[in-house]
């Protein structure tokens, strides 16, 4: 397993800090349990340099993968899980460009071959560049959602894409609204215990997360964006969507005036694909 500079950095800050801090001694401990036999005293280098120079060693033997095992180890966070899944989320953006993929399995982490397409995405991308993204294999299949509600929303796939050729501009944003809002239901009770510890789930009085029927459209967007399910643009155009979607009420609609035209129907066919599309993945 070898790993680029950048994940080298990356994976140099989670052991210094990131995960917890550690001092000299510390970091020397951490890795004579990789087979160096370091002693800490006068003359001992930065935490930074000492923890980058170690890695370089190690790096493209199975040393790395075993300091990866021993840093992101889930006894190591234990009543801090929800902080674990945050780290591996977020160095597996790192490994993305390694063709490398950390996951948690029960007291294990286990490191695997990534075969996806890396998707690279801005926060300030434009509705031009959203709208003219191609997705050319969307599947309902691919989310792994129940067999019963996936026949539904495959129907409802099917209605969009008619009323699209159509021109039925306010029944693709009133389907693609409903059909996101059920997506992301189907995957939240399949992540329940994630997007109820997320910092952003609606809380009740007491501070424990609602129940997922008391949910708006806008809390899933938010927590699944929280856990890196969604990205950054995908969230703000699913609140658009969102807003878009309310005008099925309408007296709404004619107080705001609202008419759909093609290019708001298009945007809001295609926030359903790429919601798709980052949700399968």
């Amino acid at each position: 397993m070898k790993l680029q500079q950048k994940t080298i950095e990356k994976l140099r800050d989670l052991i210094n800090e990131g995960t917890k801090y550690r001092s000299g001694p510390i970091l020397v401990s951490f890795f004579n349990n990789l087979g160096f036999n370091d002693s800490y005293g006068t003359g001992f280098p930065s935490r930074w340099i000492y923890t980058e120079d170690k890695l370089s060693r190690i790096n493209g033997t199975p040393k790395i993968e075993q300091c990866i095992k021993q840093l992101l180890s889930p006894v190591n966070f234990i009543e801090r899980f929800e902080e674990l899944n945050k780290h591996i989320l977020e160095f597996n953006k790192y490994l993305a460009f390694d063709g490398y993929k950390i996951v948690a399995k029960g007291k294990e982490i286990q490191i695997l071959k990534n075969e996806e397409e890396i998707v690279v995405s801005s926060e300030n991308v434009s509705e031009d560049e959203f709208i003219n993204r191609d997705f050319k294999n969307i599947s309902i299949d691919n989310l792994g959602l129940d067999g019963i509600i996936t026949d539904v929303l495959k129907q409802r796939l099917d209605e969009i894409r008619k009323c699209l050729t159509a021109r039925a501009s306010l029944s693709v944003i009133f389907l693609s609204g409903s059909m996101l809002e059920g997506i992301l239901l189907g995957i939240a009770s399949k992540k329940s215990k994630e997007f109820n510890q997320s910092s952003v789930s609606p809380k009740d009085q007491s501070g424990k997360a609602k129940r997922f029927q008391e949910w708006t459209l806008s809390n899933f967007i938010d927590v699944a964006h929280s856990l890196s399910l969604l990205g950054e643009d995908v969230k703000r155009f699913s609140h658009e969507l969102r807003n878009f979607r309310n005008y099925i009420h309408p007296y709404e609609q004619m107080a705001a005036k609202f008419h759909p035209d093609e290019h708001t129907a298009k945007i809001c066919w295609q926030v359903l694909q790429t919601a798709i599309h980052q949700l399968s993945r």
